[in-house]
């Protein structure tokens, strides 16, 4: 197995533990390779296990009335089933599935309390990270109930760049092939709507298509684009 320190110290919940700290925790990790399009765990299934991701892309979605809604996209250096490590018994609230081969180190929560009786600072951080994640969730509740299709597919296009926008040769790129499916998923609408706003956004030059990769050049410009707060 890899040394994952370098990958720990760049996860939220584990930043403020030192370097023998880390390499404490390190070995408690297991290193698993999943194919593309596997199911790493069901809705309502128990939940025992903290996910980090090495390499590869995990989507967390849940079947609304037969409907893919998706909840998050997670890439290398994300983690999820943070939850799971709070309190013994909970039930997942999404399922977890692979976008593409990854690699995932994933951490037992029985192995994690046992560190976390000794390091008990872990626990200020975990409910911080906790919270950050509740904030995004009242978020995008907010945004699916009370914007409408295009400023949703806007917001949605915004937050893939700050999340996952890399520079490029002087562009930023969106990290991540999706199709245009997979961002009606995460809009709460229908691909053809996304289609007709990923076009309008193209006409108006604040964003770009190249091989199935987004290319946002102007991401004040689409910021624009959201509603002005009510005074």
């Amino acid at each position: 197995m890899r040394n994952i320190v370098p990958l720990l110290q760049n996860v939220p919940i584990f930043q403020d533990l030192s370097a023998s700290e880390l390499e404490t925790i390190a070995p408690l990790f297991v290193e698993r390779t999943y194919k593309k399009g596997t199911i790493l765990f069901f809705e309502a299934d128990l939940g025992d296990e903290f996910y980090l991701i090495q390499s590869g892309v995990v989507k967390i979605y849940r079947i609304d009335y037969s409907k893919e809604i998706i909840l998050a996209l997670f890439r290398e250096g994300d983690f999820f089933g943070e939850m799971s490590m709070i309190q013994k018994g909970l039930t997942r609230s999404a399922t977890a599935e692979t976008l593409e081969t990854s690699t995932i180190y994933t951490l037992m929560r029985s192995e994690f309390y046992q560190f976390l009786e000794r390091t008990p600072k872990l626990s200020l951080r975990l409910l911080e990270v906790t919270m950050e994640r509740l904030r995004k969730a009242n978020e995008q509740i907010y945004d699916l109930t009370f914007l409408d299709v295009r400023m949703r597919i806007i917001k949605v296009v915004h937050r893939l760049a700050v999340e996952h926008g890399v520079m490029k040769q002087g562009q930023l790129m969106i990290n991540m092939k999706l199709t245009h499916q997979q961002l009606a998923n995460l809009a709460g609408t229908v691909r053809e709507s996304v289609t007709k706003v990923l076009q309008e956004l193209q006409e108006d030059q604040i964003i770009s298509i190249h091989k199935k990769m987004i290319y946002v050049h102007n991401m004040e410009a689409l910021r624009k684009l959201f509603p002005t707060p009510a005074s």
